[in-house]
């Protein structure tokens, strides 16, 4: 029966007589285990990058920007620019297009209407003025009083007229008009002094000026009675081509001035067209 002899103790070969193995490198199997799981993770990062261009390449077929959560599970994936146009909707930029024509005035282009003397603009203003007055038949001569000054009448002196006392015989002769059916509109007045000339207003003063037979004259010596808020028995005078402006008195020169809704102004824009004095 052979005998077993114990393998010597390898921390001394030289020594116990035993030479170690050169026939393999120390550590193949670590060399062997380590070049495996290179291999493995090489091959799973190029299936997977094979797998993420295939999935990308299908989603830029089927829509034109890339889905948000069309990533790969462990890569880190960054969005590529998109070369589209940014959606409809609120954003930073405008989708329409910017215009360049400057807004239409309203009725730009087109003559207004003339005003019509049954009807004043302060009525729709929520003036309590109403319609005209129909004008005395035939000559008529009048007196036109104040009516928180009642004893101030107009009176021309030097072409204009003012509002003053009545002084004497002269002074009531200026102070006396022949009331007549307006120049511009039969429904409305319009005033002639004895010699001749009409009440006109220019530069929005009232003064005795000649006929010269102008659209513009007939106009600005025509004048629409409406009746005054002020008092029951006083007339506003409305221009005829100045709708909305009324005859009124202010530092007791008589002018046109445009309406206002305060007790000052309806006032001094109420008149009493009485008998003439002279």
């Amino acid at each position: 029966m052979p005998e077993n002899k114990s393998r010597p103790p390898q921390d001394q070969p030289w020594e116990n007589g035993w030479a170690p193995d050169t026939s393999r490198a120390p550590g193949t199997r670590r060399l062997w285990l380590a070049g495996g799981m290179a291999m493995a993770t090489i091959i799973a990062c190029v299936t997977a990058i094979a797998l993420s261009e295939r999935e990308s390449d299908g989603d830029s077929a089927a829509a034109s920007t890339p889905a948000a959560d069309a990533t790969v599970p462990g890569l880190i994936s960054f969005a590529s620019p998109s070369g589209t146009a940014p959606p409809k909707g609120k954003s930073g930029l405008s989708s329409e297009k910017p215009t360049t024509e400057a807004p239409r005035r309203q009725n730009a282009g087109t003559p207004e209407p003339a005003p019509d003397p049954s009807k004043s603009p302060a009525d729709e203003a929520g003036s309590p003025t109403k319609a005209p007055k129909p004008p005395a038949a035939g000559t008529t001569w009048r007196s036109i009083r104040s009516v928180n000054y009642p004893d101030r009448y107009w009176h021309m002196s030097d072409g204009r007229v003012g509002l003053d006392r009545v002084r004497g015989s002269e002074s009531r002769e200026d102070s006396t008009f022949q009331q007549v059916r307006g120049l511009a509109n039969s429904s409305c007045y319009s005033f002639a002094t004895r010699d001749g000339r009409y009440l006109r207003h220019r530069d929005f003063v009232l003064r005795a000026e000649r006929n010269d037979g102008s659209a513009l004259f007939t106009q600005d010596a025509t004048f629409c009675p409406r009746d005054s808020a002020h008092s029951s028995d006083a007339t506003m005078l409305e221009s005829v081509n100045y709708p909305g402006f009324y005859l009124r008195h202010k530092n007791f020169v008589v002018r046109l001035e445009r309406y206002e809704h305060s007790s000052l102004y309806l006032a001094d824009s109420s008149f009493r067209l009485v008998s003439g004095l002279a």
